[in-house]
């Protein structure tokens, strides 16, 4: 008998190949190109179109770093501005016009009995870096070395920001519980589980036997984005202000996430009204180029010369970028938008919710929102708190979203809420498809007839 030769494997496309020479030399540490299987060419806006030729609405932008979204004219345009006039792109620290002007527009921003009293440092190009330099300019100003932080946090990837985070193994920093309603540590949610975790945190600071002693700082998010989408009760920030005020404990604002817009004001702490200390600006700062600072009560700078640097805190592209941004989201009210936009959507996916027992909660602020998938016919976990999260289920929407050319990012403690993060410049019809996709990718998802419990089992 002939023996039949096994057809030759038809050769891999271009955008075939990108991806597996990607897998071939990348890190295994690579998050995003795991579950994002493409390869982006070009975009504008809310969309991404493939090497493979398939568009794409963008509900990641850059884990909340494009705030008006790829490519935008404003932003293509300040960038070319400096490139044509021949001003050097490479300054460290010194004082140029970019960097004058974006100071100058980033500071019209800010709140006014922040600004008004504020430094600024520039610091390495990524939020983690500006995360550190916070952590050492209140252990410089107070001679103190511990930290308060919160479950939940997420600050970054070095190695000091990674130990305020929620995921830290070698526990440097005190933990204290984030308030949240629906997987309240407490069991009781809403004002009085926020009233509890105030409580708490009072108690470990006036405890003498608390094990913690006076400490450095307490570094918060207004909403937790990697933590899940928690947007933190505006009573709950009032009150740590309160607490840390009256004992001379810097409050350092993490708005890297939430910063230029994004939750319905310009800056989250806005929402509360309260004025940190520190507040630590990255992703939308710059324009879609990197660019961290941190910006600070003029008091707590004693810091000497070179105590905190480096090589491209100077970068003048970014900076013309992120003046073009600011300007823009000033004057067109977008911050304002967001937070008129993203209450329709909560509504339409709330509405959603109803008719998906998978879909545990709905929250977020602004055009911050999360959507926490979990298993409806397993017990309530952590003491009746809900059903227990579907991690499963959650990488199955997220699998069924990209097949209908929407990209959403996985976060929460378990990886299972569904993070939207659309531009500023959403449109309302946008807005819509994003919400129908959505839609039918966890209709889709839910009849899949291989999706597996939490515990295991085939339903």
């Amino acid at each position: 008998m002939a023996v039949t030769e096994p057809a030759p494997a038809p050769p891999l496309t271009a955008h075939e190949g990108i991806l597996r020479r990607q897998s071939l030399r990348e890190s295994a540490a690579r998050t995003y190109a795991r579950s994002l299987p493409i390869v982006p060419v070009r975009a504008r806006g809310l969309t991404i179109e493939g090497a493979d030729g398939r568009r794409y609405l963008d509900c990641l932008s850059g884990a909340g770093t494009l705030a008006l979204g790829h490519n935008h004219p404003v932003v293509l345009e300040a960038i070319k501005k400096v490139i044509d006039s021949g001003a050097p792109l490479h300054v460290l620290d010194l004082a140029t016009p970019v960097k004058d002007a974006f100071t100058t527009e980033l500071f019209a921003t800010l709140p006014r009995k922040f600004a008004d009293n504020a430094r600024i440092q520039f610091c390495g190009p990524a939020g983690t870096d500006a995360v550190e330099a916070a952590f050492k300019l209140v252990r410089a100003a107070t001679g103190r070395s511990g930290l308060l932080a919160f479950t939940g946090a997420y600050h970054g990837m070095t190695a000091g920001a990674l130990a305020a985070s929620g995921g830290a193994e070698d526990v440097s920093v005190t933990r204290l519980p984030f308030p949240q309603d629906y997987r309240c540590p407490f069991g009781i949610g809403g004002e009085p589980g926020a009233r509890t975790a105030a409580r708490w945190t009072e108690s470990v600071l006036d405890d003498p036997k608390s094990g913690t002693p006076a400490p450095a700082g307490m570094i918060l998010e207004p909403v937790q984005g990697e933590g899940g989408v928690n947007p933190a009760p505006d009573s709950w920030m009032r009150r740590m202000r309160e607490i840390t005020e009256s004992r001379s404990i810097p409050l350092i604002a993490d708005e890297v996430q939430t910063g230029v817009g994004r939750t319905g004001a310009f800056w989250a702490v806005e929402h509360s009204g309260i004025v940190p200390d520190v507040m630590v600006l990255s992703k939308a700062i710059g324009g879609s180029l990197p660019l961290a600072v941190i910006v600070y009560r003029s008091e707590l700078d004693t810091w000497q010369p070179g105590a905190h640097a480096g090589t491209f805190r100077g970068n003048q592209l970014a900076m013309a970028a992120g003046t073009a941004t600011l300007a823009y989201v000033r004057e067109n009210r977008l911050a304002e938008r967001a937070g008129t936009l993203g209450a329709r959507m909560l509504a339409s996916l709330r509405a959603l919710a109803a008719g998906h027992p998978c879909i545990g909660d709905v929250r977020g602020r602004g055009l911050m929102i999360g959507v926490e998938i979990v298993d409806p016919e397993a017990a309530p976990a952590g003491g009746g708190t809900g059903p227990p999260p579907d991690p499963v289920l959650a990488a199955a929407v997220q699998q069924e979203c990209l097949r209908r050319g929407l990209i959403v990012e996985l976060g929460g403690r378990h990886s299972t809420v569904v993070r939207l993060l659309p531009p500023l410049t959403l449109t309302d019809e946008q807005a819509t498809a994003v919400i129908d996709r959505l839609a039918d990718a966890m209709a889709a998802a839910e009849r899949s007839p291989h999706r597996r419990t939490t515990t295991g089992s085939i339903r």
